[in-house]
């Protein structure tokens, strides 16, 4: 047989064989198991040593995710960001199971914010921000979804420079502020955000620190939560699939630049993203 007639022959072996690599990149990337990081702010997983799934597992009187494993039933928990080092308890179904918190020394971040009310909110605005906390701690702990979402999360950001990460410990204008509870990412004014994964959005708003945020629950107590939006492209109640688009990226709320703030919470702690994507 001539070589030429060869040739489409070995295009399309190629072209099947790096389908099939794309496809089984693909699945082990969804079935690898999420990585066992119990510090605060990062997430434990814990082998419950049942091989029958228990019927309440909580943390800190929260529900917690469990979840399959080849060994057996694990419990998947965040750790919040102020928890102590040391032994902390599960209670499965009221009895105790132990695991050890291991401790972290996140870095300092020093940001200048030019609008002092930004820094230290004038008396009259105190009201709005004390309801709006409520209101986003409603979202963080919203149960309104009952799937098993993946953990291995879309990048909400395709194109972007990560301006903060997880964890820094914050000053403003040279006063110590909260944690920094996610992760930046600097991209301009408009770009498309897309949702981390399938869910439901359980609230929106325009709030005084967050700018124009959404709050997507995706199942078994895992949220995300995207800040300072410029554009909100959906409302609440809205179901949205993984990838689509949510919003677009601004510099609304308290901000020095451009940039999506990306948190992921799981059983109402704030976690570092990048155990997720």
């Amino acid at each position: 047989m001539p070589t030429e007639s060869l040739l489409p022959r070995v295009g399309k072996a190629v072209t099947a064989l790096a389908a099939a690599v794309g496809l089984l990149l693909a699945s082990a990337l969804h079935a690898a198991p999420l990585p066992d990081w119990p510090v605060p702010g990062g997430v434990a997983r814990v082998n419950l040593e049942t091989d029958r799934r228990p019927g309440d597992v909580r943390y800190d009187d929260e529900p917690v995710m469990v979840r399959s494993t080849p060994e057996g039933w694990q419990a998947v928990v965040g750790i919040g960001l102020d928890a102590d080092p040391g032994t902390h308890t599960l209670k499965v179904d009221g009895t105790p199971h132990t695991f050890e918190v291991e401790p972290i020394d996140y870095e300092e971040q020093h940001l200048t914010i030019d609008d002092e009310d930004m820094v230290t909110p004038p008396e009259e605005t105190l009201e709005r921000i004390w309801a709006e906390q409520r209101e986003i701690r409603a979202a963080f702990r919203s149960r309104e979804v009952d799937t098993q979402p993946r953990l291995h999360l879309h990048t909400p950001v395709a194109e972007h420079r990560v301006s903060a990460t997880f964890g820094l410990r914050r000053f403003l204008n040279g006063q110590p502020r909260n944690p920094h509870n996610g992760l930046d990412m600097a991209a301009p004014t408009g770009t498309p955000i897309e949702a981390a994964e399938s869910g439901r959005v359980v609230q929106t708003g325009d709030y005084y620190f967050n700018g124009k945020t959404v709050f997507i629950d995706h199942g078994a107590g895992l949220v995300t939560m995207y800040c300072h939006l410029d554009e909100m492209d959906v409302e609440k109640g809205q179901w949205v699939e993984r990838g689509e688009a949510i919003g677009t990226v601004g510099e609304t709320g308290r901000v020095t630049g451009p940039h999506l703030h990306l948190s992921v919470i799981l059983n109402g702690n704030t976690v570092d993203p990048n155990l997720f994507l």
